[in-house]
């Protein structure tokens, strides 16, 4: 605790100083641009990764990067993605899972999952993970880990499912976007859905 203590001192007295004319602006109310739905693993930082500042990003954040289907009740993911789309407009949802995922542990492992039945239970949100063929390098990559991205693949799909993602998609102002991030090296491998393969970031043209 005393680490995080320290760590908010610094802020306070050295990081708000600096970018006092920011805070006062998001004062005002916040418009990002982006939700973020990834992974609630200590080691993933979305503001970090994408080296964004306060109010461009809206984040989401659960054990493995998972959308529940529309229609299985009132969750937190599905009241950020609708208030996201809905209120604040953005005009990108991006799905980024990450390798050494605890979740896909557990999806190929489920034994490791015996006593941790509330673990259990969300992990159902990805079985179908473990079917789905996703994209074309899901058994030949090891770097990219399978399970991560074919879960990213079953996410999308489910994030399509919700009617004010679907409409918003159709009309052309909301784009969706597949990432997994390798934790070893710090590379991020973007989904191509005309491809339906995952490509390096690096290798995308801007």
């Amino acid at each position: 605790m005393k680490s995080l203590i320290d760590g908010a001192r610094r802020f306070q007295d050295t990081v708000y100083p600096k970018m006092q004319s920011l805070f006062d602006e998001l004062a005002d109310g916040q418009k990002p641009h982006t939700l973020f739905i990834t992974c609630a693993d200590s080691r993933i930082d979305p503001s970090l990764i994408t080296q964004s500042d306060p109010g461009e990003i809206f984040v989401h954040r659960n054990p493995g990067n998972l959308v529940p289907k529309f229609g299985d009740g009132v969750t937190s993911e599905i009241t950020s993605i609708e208030y996201a789309v809905q209120v604040l407009g953005v005009s990108d949802i991006v799905i980024c899972g990450h390798t050494k995922c605890g979740v896909m542990a557990g999806l190929a492992d489920p034994d490791s999952l015996v006593g941790l039945d509330h673990v259990g239970d969300w992990v159902e949100n990805a079985r179908e993970t473990g079917h789905a063929g996703g994209h074309r390098e899901a058994d030949t990559d090891p770097s990219l880990m399978a399970l991560a991205g074919r879960n990213v693949v079953l996410q999308l799909d489910n994030l399509i499912g919700y009617p004010f993602v679907r409409g918003r998609v159709a009309t052309g102002d909301l784009n969706l976007y597949g990432w997994v991030y390798e934790i070893e090296t710090g590379t991020i491998h973007v989904y191509d859905p005309d491809e339906k393969r995952f490509v390096s970031l690096a290798s995308i043209e801007e």
